[in-house]
């Protein structure tokens, strides 16, 4: 017997929905305002987007922002792939140690980490750089990008890997031929998770970077608010996100269908 949805249960998610986007919409009408106001709304005009090309300092922070995810990102998402590929191996005590362990980073506030990271470069009498800004970035999004990956990799059938080794495959050929394969959608959810983490920090990315500016960083050193020019970014953003969003439905929807 199917049950009827009761008339509040929809009324309930169009408020949550409402909640969360009215305000990325409202934000995305400003991006195209012709005046610089974020409350009067008056023509429709694209200079604010060829206004982000036009600040250096925006520009330079988004030119950072993009190197120091990219980079970190790549870097985070090959070790948690080879975590959870050697703790799959391990004993049941151990796996649980690790995963506990893992979980202290996602858990503690940033600005612990952030801290954390400050003391031991002064210990070590390293001036923070963009490269100390990287393995901040890196040790914060690695642990999402694990935590991510490791269900999938403790999913793997043992067998497959076994039949790869009986037929010649060394161990080297049967995880690119065999094991990461059968990872790839989740290592790129991974990714996903670890560029979302780096592309949004703010603290760690202010005590370890030295002075390097990223989006974050700039976005809090404006003295006289959001600028309009930062709401056209936001836009393509947003757009890029929704068409990633669209692309992963379709592809999903023909991948069922061609099972079918």
């Amino acid at each position: 017997m199917i049950k009827k949805v009761s008339i509040y249960s929809y009324i309930f998610i169009g408020l949550v929905l409402a909640f969360i986007y009215i305000p990325l919409i409202v934000m995305v009408i400003f991006s195209f305002n012709e005046l610089g106001s974020q409350t009067v709304y008056q023509g429709f005009s694209f200079k604010w987007y060829g206004d982000i090309f036009k600040n250096p300092e925006l520009s330079k922070a988004i030119t950072n922002t993009l190197m120091i995810s990219i980079i970190s990102t790549v870097i985070a998402t090959i070790l948690a792939t080879l975590a959870a590929l050697g703790l799959s191996k391990q004993k049941k005590i151990f796996r649980e140690i690790v995963l506990g362990v893992n979980n202290i980073p996602i858990l503690s506030p940033d600005i612990l980490t952030a801290v954390a990271f400050l003391l031991f470069f002064i210990a070590l009498s390293i001036e923070p750089n963009m490269m100390t800004m990287i393995i901040g970035h890196v040790t914060i999004s690695a642990p999402y990008a694990f935590v991510t990956i490791y269900p999938k990799v403790r999913g793997l059938d043992p067998n497959i890997q076994e039949a790869a080794y009986d037929l010649g495959a060394t161990p080297i050929k049967a995880l690119f031929k065999v094991i990461l394969p059968q990872l790839s959608g989740v290592i790129l959810a991974g990714a996903a998770m670890a560029f979302t983490i780096s592309f949004d920090d703010y603290i760690v990315s202010q005590l370890a970077g030295g002075g390097v500016s990223n989006i974050s960083i700039y976005l809090y050193s404006l003295n006289r608010g959001i600028e309009p020019s930062v709401n056209a970014l936001s836009t393509i953003i947003i757009l890029a996100i929704g068409i990633k969003v669209v692309y992963d439905l379709v592809k999903s929807k023909n991948e069922r269908e061609g099972e079918e």
